[in-house]
């Protein structure tokens, strides 16, 4: 039986055995190219599971080089001489590489050559605090403008005398007498980027980890530059050093000798200054004290009458206080001495609780009172705690 096809003005004599052949036609195509996907999704599945049981490639970081082959060092901090593939002829000395684990050799160069993420161990800020907002401390101030601040804005004035400024300075006293606010305030006034560390964040569980750490962190100082790094705690890791230790303590003097290493690698009229901090001036290694690195050597104790009445003013200038404080400043300063400026700022915080509980609209001069012999009587406390700890 014979059937007619339009197409545009002709018309066409299509027979049933014909109409079944292209669908025959059509769907033996269609099976070709399902067919051939297939082939290609196996074949795909197969270089997976082939890629799955290869081994995985060791980290390295190459040492030297040599016509033979290299020296590569792994993360342990062990180091093997090895075969060079010919794929990785183009590597340097420094260059982190990937190696073979059985015989470890190289395969080929790897762009990953950081091994820190620096911002997990350091605080990055720009400060915004004024030499205004520190008082008591006067004398310290002057002699950190002199040694930091003056290096930093005016360079020329000791190339044209013809003298080097400090690369560092080292603020040590008593915990909470402003050393880090002294850091952050110089920071601001040379309008420098402020990093900050603390020592025992440096003290990392692998060998060489703490010393490529170091290493990573002055490079962002320069780069970063004008900057200043405030090491604080500086004594976990530069404290004087023994003979015979621990493989953690050696560790510790790795990191040591690297921030030396470091320290010394920095000019002198380098737009990067560092400031350590410490409460234990007399276990400090003296390497780290030595001319050249931090040898500029500033105490920050507990401020005097007038200084305790500066800090109170910058403290309490937000405050709502009736007017006997002001007026019986000097009694309320006689009854703070031996405080520090942190402990201070806590007789400030007690004193408005104290109002605040009492539902007062303004701050009372008993208030202050009651506030010094609780914030006195938690620090006699703490010393006891730790005299039998």
């Amino acid at each position: 039986m014979a059937r007619k096809s339009k197409e545009g003005d002709l018309e066409v004599n299509v027979s049933d055995d014909d109409s079944q052949n292209l669908n025959y036609f059509s769907e033996s195509d269609q099976l070709e190219l399902e067919n051939k996907i297939l082939k290609e999704t196996v074949a795909q599945m197969q270089r997976e599971i082939e890629r799955f049981h290869q081994p995985a490639l060791m980290v390295c970081e190459v040492s030297e080089l040599f016509d033979d082959g290299a020296i590569v060092k792994v993360q342990n901090g062990n180091q093997f001489f090895v075969s060079v593939s010919s794929e990785a002829k183009d590597v340097v000395s420094g260059d982190t590489v990937l190696c073979e684990q059985k015989n470890l050799t190289v395969l080929r160069k790897t762009n990953s050559v950081k091994n820190f993420d620096v911002g997990k161990f350091v605080i990055i800020d720009k400060p915004n605090i004024s030499w205004e907002s520190v008082g008591g401390l006067d004398d310290v101030i002057d002699e950190i403008k002199e040694v930091v601040e003056l290096p930093l804005k005016k360079p020329e004035l000791f190339k044209k005398i013809g003298i080097e400024p400090p690369k560092g300075v080292l603020l040590h006293g008593p915990p909470g007498t402003g050393k880090t606010l002294l850091a952050k305030a110089v920071a601001s006034a040379t309008n420098s980027t402020f990093i900050e560390i603390v020592g025992s964040e440096l003290v990392q569980k692998f060998i060489g980890e703490g010393a490529k750490l170091i290493k990573e962190i002055f490079k962002m100082a320069r780069e970063k530059a004008p900057s200043i790094i405030f090491i604080d705690e500086v004594d976990a890791i530069a404290a004087k050093r023994i003979e015979i230790g621990t493989s953690g303590e050696r560790e510790v003097q790795r990191t040591f000798m690297q921030m030396l290493a470091e320290i010394d690698g920095f000019d002198s009229l380098s737009n990067v200054k560092i400031i350590g901090c410490t409460n234990r001036i007399d276990i400090l290694d003296p390497a780290i004290i030595r001319p050249g690195r931090l040898d500029r050597l500033i105490e920050v104790g507990k401020p005097d009458e007038e200084g305790i009445k500066q800090i109170f003013k910058i403290h309490s200038s937000k405050m709502k206080v009736e007017s006997k404080v002001l007026k019986n400043l000097d009694s309320l300063a006689e009854k703070m001495t031996d405080l520090s400026g942190a402990e201070i700022k806590s007789v400030c915080t007690e004193a408005g609780y104290f109002a605040i509980r009492d539902n007062k609209s303004s701050v009372r001069f008993n208030d202050f009172l009651k506030a010094i012999e609780k914030v006195k009587k938690e620090e006699s406390g703490k010393d006891h705690l730790f005299m039998f700890n």
